[in-house]
């Protein structure tokens, strides 16, 4: 066998096996992006109401603080995974005299309440997830503009 033929016979094997390699593994998964809807109530009384738009695989983080105050009055961190149809949740919340964290699975548009707290009413998150092209999302922005047309300020 000649030197030629040898490195074309190596060349003809590197691409079979790169070709077999990227054909087994799947294709990496295209980022989701995801509308989130949050209301924290702590012992009843809402403290924040962010609506939020992320994408899956990428942490997300919302914080709140007043001009000039040393720390915030919330602080949110949401990361979202998509696993199918629905999606797996990190929830991580912290106030000044509170915090908790839950791990949760949303389809889209579903919403769902979480006690956070030690006891029920002492830290509760009720979250929504929408998928952002969709439209359940788009009905949703439809129906927030016609309630803020009296009035001059947006939900987003």
């Amino acid at each position: 066998m000649s030197r030629t033929s040898l490195v074309r016979n190596m060349v003809a094997g590197l691409a079979l096996l790169v070709g077999l390699s990227s054909a087994v593994t799947p294709a990496a998964a295209r980022a989701e992006p995801l509308y989130f809807a949050v209301e924290v109530r702590r012992e009843g009384r809402i403290v924040a109401q962010p609506k939020l738009l992320g994408e899956t695989g990428r942490t997300l983080r919302a914080e709140r603080r007043r001009p000039g105050a040393p720390h915030a009055d919330y602080r949110l961190i949401l990361t979202p995974k998509a696993t199918g149809d629905s999606f797996l949740l990190q929830l991580d919340l912290l106030l000044p005299e509170a915090k908790g964290h839950s791990e949760l699975a949303l389809l889209h548009g579903q919403q769902r309440k979480l006690q956070l707290g030690r006891v029920p009413g002492e830290l509760e998150v009720s979250l929504l997830l929408m998928k952002v092209d969709s439209p359940e999302f788009r009905a949703l922005m439809q129906l927030s503009e016609d309630k803020g047309q009296g009035s001059s300020t947006s939900s987003i």
